[in-house]
């Protein structure tokens, strides 16, 4: 079962209108002992995407930055292109943090993320 904070992480970023214009569209699943997120971000190299991970925190964080030319005598009509920051974070708790695994091609950014293995630490305790 995945934690409840990526979830109402989520659910509150949907009530952001300018975080939701900007919001990389992801998919987060359970596979084989693993957390599974695939997430959009279409317009991005490789180069421009950052992921951190911190206490089971994992960042995913996208910048493209303006490319000029001086010598350009462009008069635009219109410029939706030119500059992008969004970003996005999910607590997934305890995770084997040395051992994600990220790949992006066309857009799409996978990632695998291992869980840590539960160790059962239930007690009985004996009335005296």
């Amino acid at each position: 079962m995945l934690p409840s904070r990526i979830f109402f992480d989520s659910f509150l970023d949907d009530f952001d209108d300018t975080k939701f214009k900007k919001m990389m569209k992801c998919d987060i699943y359970e596979k084989d002992g693993n957390y599974n997120v695939v997430m959009d971000i279409p317009g991005f190299s490789k180069e421009d995407i950052n992921i951190e991970c911190d206490n089971g925190v994992i960042k995913i964080s996208c910048e493209k930055k303006e490319e000029t030319n001086e010598e350009d005598d462009k008069k635009y009509l219109r410029r939706e292109r030119k500059f992008e920051k969004c970003e996005r974070s999910f607590n997934f708790g305890d995770i084997k943090e040395d051992e994600i695994v990220a790949e992006y091609n066309n857009g799409t950014l996978k990632l695998i993320i291992p869980k840590k293995e539960k160790v059962e630490t239930k007690k009985n305790i004996q009335i005296q």
